[in-house]
Formats: C-alpha cells, structure tokens, sequence
C-alpha cells in the first residue's frame, strides 16, 4: 500500500472526511418489509423463540400421547396435525429468514467497508504523528549537539 506523504496536520485535516454511523445510514435504506423481516429473522433466531417452539411441542405430544382417547385431537403415534403445522411454520419462516439473514450480510459488509476506511484514516495519522515525531528527535538531537558549546561559551565569559 502505497502512503501519501503529509507534511503538516492542516494538510492531514483537509483530507479527513467526516465519518458517518454507518448503521444509521443502513437503517435509513430499509423499507418497512425489509425492517419486518430484520424483525422476525431475530425473534425467530432467538432462544426464547427455540424454549417456545419446545414447549409447544412437549404439550402437544405429551398430551396426544398420555390424555385419555376422548380427550386428543391428534392420536398417538402418527400426530399429523402437529407435523403439518411444523412445516407450515417451517415453510413459512425459512424464506423470511434467508431474507433476513441477507439483509443482516449486506450490513455486516457495510460495517466491514467502514471500518477498513477508518482503518485507513487511522494508518496515515499514525504516519504522521511518527513522522512529526522523528522531526522532533531530529531537532533535539541538534540541540543537544549544540548544547556543549553553547557551555563552553558560558564558560568563557
């Protein structure tokens, strides 16, 4: 990576640009469908959603196969109902959440383009500031050189 020299800090800030929320920014382009499947793709994703799901299915099982015959709505051991809402629900949610999940990426990516950026900003101040500090060590090495004669004139007078 090739460096641009910068002599003094005005020049450094002349090319600073701002830097922006680059999440605001993400959130600004959203439209609504979008933030609702952001929404849904995190709930769904989430563990209380999993405990939910869980529960739901312990219940239901646990009832259709211990309850007395009267009682169930969807007989032990085949338990179609149950399947056929579990791949509704399944069916319903995959989509939504690869919607999700792409929309998330696209942000990851954009985070991920400006931190290099402030990486970047960050690198040539660095250069600078060491730059500005050989500079210095330079100069005190002069006045140092300087400093025994400057004695020995003293001495003189």
């Amino acid at each position: 990576m090739k460096y641009q020299k910068i002599s003094s800090i005005d020049e450094l800030k002349k090319l600073r640009q701002p830097i922006s929320n680059i999440n605001v920014q993400h959130n600004e382009k959203l439209s609504k469908i979008d933030k609702l499947a952001l929404l849904i793709t995190n709930r769904v994703g989430s563990m209380g959603f999993f405990l939910i799901i869980f529960c739901w299915t312990a219940l239901w099982l646990s009832w259709n196969a211990l309850a007395p015959d009267p009682m169930k709505f969807d007989p032990y051991p085949a338990f179609v109902l149950w399947l056929f809402i579990s791949n509704m629900i399944q069916i319903f949610l995959m989509p939504l959440i690869m919607v999700g999940q792409n929309l998330q990426s696209k942000h990851s990516e954009l985070r991920a383009e400006a931190d290099y950026l402030i990486n970047k900003i960050a690198e040539t101040e660095i250069e600078t500031i060491l730059m500005h500090l050989e500079n210095q060590n330079e100069l005190i090495i002069q006045i140092l050189e300087q400093l025994p004669d400057i004695e020995n004139k003293e001495k003189k007078n």
